[in-house]
């Protein structure tokens, strides 16, 4: 096949694949033709490493715009957590919360504790897992989630707002308790969470006792 015939056909499978939503396969088809020739692969063998190549791009797509969709307000991985530094807390624990059980069975979570001591690390930590498992999870600070509750009430949109809460994989909510609270906005707040009981997984940091 002459290099002229060889562009043309890559040129329309170029094409081809951009009808068919198909970037990654239009980027890899050359590169991994060539590698089918030299190792000798046959044409499934060549068709299958790019349908794969297609597939992994588009789960990696699909995580970055699950993180970015979190909101995270910056990107902090468990693997990063100095769990010599807090000896209370348990390593098995963690990585078994990792792994995501606690969303599938709608549990929730809450990470207790003074300032310092790691909570939004973790928080961050596990909802970065759940993103990477390809879960819809959204992130705010208590503060925040209320004050986008009081104004979608000004705007008679809560309805709407809180429909689009209830519909996350995973909610994390960071710093309750650490700003005192309106009446209604101690409401807004129970309202998210409480219709979100044994159908949804939340996860919650606060510095107040449990039984607060």
């Amino acid at each position: 096949m002459s290099a002229q015939t060889a562009a043309l056909q890559v040129a329309t499978i170029g094409q081809q694949c951009k009808v068919l939503h198909l970037p990654t396969v239009a980027v890899q088809c050359a590169l991994l033709a060539e590698q089918a020739l030299r190792e000798r692969r046959s044409h499934l063998g060549f068709l299958e490493a790019l349908l794969q190549a297609e597939l992994e791009e588009r789960e990696q797509r699909l995580v970055e715009r699950r993180l970015r969709e979190a909101r995270l307000p910056r990107m902090k991985l468990l693997e990063g957590f100095d769990f010599a530094q807090c000896p209370k807390i348990s390593p098995q624990q963690i990585h078994e919360l990792a792994e995501g059980g606690y969303i599938e069975r709608a549990e929730p979570i809450i990470l207790i504790g003074d300032s310092g001591t790691g909570k939004t690390h973790l928080l961050t930590g596990l909802a970065v897992a759940a993103c990477r498992q390809k879960r819809r999870v959204r992130f705010a600070t208590a503060a925040a989630l209320i004050n986008e509750l009081v104004e979608a009430k000004h705007q008679l949109q809560l309805g709407r707002v809180l429909a689009r809460w209830a519909r996350y994989d995973l909610i994390a909510i960071d710093e309750v308790g650490y700003v005192p609270l309106a009446e209604v906005g101690s409401e807004f707040l129970f309202q998210v969470i409480a219709e979100r009981a044994e159908k949804a997984a939340v996860m919650v940091t606060t510095n107040l006792p449990f039984s607060e």
